[in-house]
């Protein structure tokens, strides 16, 4: 190129640069010895002679050398600086142009591999220990870090660093005045420091100890389709190799990172959210199975009497129960009783009377005696849980023809005949652990061998009610069971549990319905 132009003006062209101590040659024929800088355009002695000098006013740094008499050399120089002025220019755009593609090459390349990253793992604590060395390697950090907010706790958790451990790392809260990192969660915004004056602190949280660095805090953001976008966390990065500040191609890069993470903040909450519903339905389920198998089989009382038995929690567990015993001589102990509410509070409370209830009434007691002792024997539970329940307990004997009860304030025990109407067994206590402890009383009467049906059921069915707010009641119910009253007690409990859900009734409370015939 220098040669070309030199046969146009007639003289030699060389190229110098300047390197902060000397003229070196950047093109052109090499001379064997290189200029000192001058103070500015000019004739300069060299061993070949005289030479033009000027420089190239419009690419620092550079100066052009014309050899030849003294007025063509400065006629060249003006003829030719032009056009090595722009090709130098157009030179240091290529290598501009060059360094921004070889930039923006990593920058695409750290998005696609967080985006692999993202997409092969939901663990957020993974994932965001490999994000966090990538990203403070593109952006020349030496020390980073990835805070997520934690719901229930209102902190932000450090959950990957890199450049110091995150053991023993305390949460930052939210309202912290001192914490740049939590300031930047509540104003959802950047925030970079340049390197400030020696011994200044700029520091995402006071605590971390950086000191006297370049500093950028991005908001971690999430929005979903038709949802305002809000902070999930906030990714910090300080200490910037060379010392020198984060630019802003830095921040917009950091800044799309920011909104991938927080795309994959959210979708690791889901999937975690999703889990733990699953663990819990599995759980409940396996509660609700455990309890229902606390409950006996008819088959305990084969040969001795005909029963059949259902219970539905309104929840996976409730606090409905029945249980039956062989008392000897063919004597059968038949127990209902409902626990005040329902779920888990009510299902432990239940549980408790099942085993009390089980080792009162094989001491052949009679049925006063039995809820008596149930009575003191969970009293300390009962005031402590402040629940309460209903409970009745009968015995039936073959041989005396009789049942001889007592019932703890339950109200759903009727004695069905073969043939006229159904009678209550009225309650002859006040509910179990409602008030003060007081005497309990039994009461007989005949029974009727194959004929009569004790009726025994829970509140939860009768006071369920239909779209139109009406409740099935007891009248419907003993309807149904004296029409179905000379069959077996499992077609009379299936008879009855058709009509139920035949009414339309939403159950609110546990339901359960007995049925036997001795």
């Amino acid at each position: 190129m220098l040669e070309g132009l030199g046969a146009l003006v007639g003289g030699r062209l060389r190229l110098w640069r300047f390197d902060g101590r000397a003229l070196r040659l950047a093109a052109g024929p090499d001379p064997g010895w290189s200029h000192s800088l001058p103070d500015g355009p000019g004739r300069v002695h060299t061993p070949s002679g005289e030479v033009w000098l000027q420089p190239v006013a419009e690419v620092e740094g550079f100066w052009l050398e014309v050899g030849g008499d003294a007025e063509r050399s400065v006629r060249g120089a003006a003829l030719t600086l032009p056009a090595i002025s722009a090709i130098l220019d157009a030179e240091r755009n290529r290598g501009f142009l060059t360094e921004e593609l070889s930039s923006r090459y990593e920058e695409i390349d750290l998005l696609y591999a967080i985006s692999e990253i993202l997409g092969q793992t939901v663990r957020l604590e993974e994932a965001t220990r490999t994000i966090v060395r990538e990203v403070s390697t593109v952006v020349g950090a030496r020390r980073a870090s990835i805070m997520v907010h934690d719901e229930a706790a209102g902190l932000l958790r450090t959950v990957a660093a890199r450049g110091f451990g995150t053991e023993g790392l305390a949460p930052v809260s939210l309202d912290d005045e001192q914490s740049i990192a939590a300031r930047v969660y509540r104003e959802q915004r950047v925030i970079a420091y340049d390197p400030p004056v020696p011994g200044a602190i700029t520091n995402p949280d006071d605590r971390r100890g950086y000191r006297g660095q370049a500093f950028l805090s991005v908001p971690i953001c999430y929005g979903a389709t038709d949802a305002p976008v809000r902070c999930v966390g906030v990714i910090n990065l300080t200490d910037r190799i060379g010392g020198d500040r984060f630019t802003a191609s830095d921040r917009k890069l950091v800044t799309a990172v920011a909104n991938q993470i927080g795309a994959a903040v959210e979708n690791a909450r889901l999937v975690e959210r999703d889990l733990q519903q699953q663990r819990l339905s599995q759980e409940l389920q396996l509660a609700h199975d455990l309890q229902l198998k606390l409950l006996p089989s008819p088959s305990v009382l084969a040969g001795d009497a005909q029963v059949a038995a259902r219970c539905f929690p309104a929840l996976s567990v409730g606090g409905d129960f029945y249980t039956f015993t062989r008392l000897g001589r063919g004597r059968v102990g038949v127990m209902m009783g409902d626990v005040s509410s329902h779920g888990f509070s009510a299902a432990l409370v239940m549980a408790l009377v099942m085993a009390a209830a089980g080792i009162h009434a094989a001491a052949s007691l009679t049925p006063d005696e039995t809820l008596a002792a149930l009575q003191e024997s969970l009293a300390t539970e009962l005031a402590t849980t402040e629940m309460y329940f209903t409970v009745f307990y009968g015995v039936l004997d073959p041989l005396t023809r009789r049942l001889s009860y007592a019932s703890a304030g339950h109200p759903y025990a009727f004695r069905v005949p073969r043939q006229g109407d159904p009678e209550r067994l009225e309650a002859t206590a006040p509910p179990l652990g409602l008030g003060t402890i007081g005497p309990i009383h039994r009461r007989q009467l005949p029974w009727t061998l194959g004929g009569d049906l004790l009726v025994l059921w829970t509140d939860g069915l009768v006071d369920a009610r239909n779209d139109d707010g009406e409740s099935f009641g007891e009248t419907r119910l003993l309807e149904c069971v004296c029409a179905m009253r000379t069959e077996s007690p499992d077609a009379i409990v299936e008879a009855v549990l058709a009509d139920a859900e035949a009414f339309g009734s939403r159950p609110i409370d546990d339901r359960t319905i007995l049925v036997m015939r001795i």
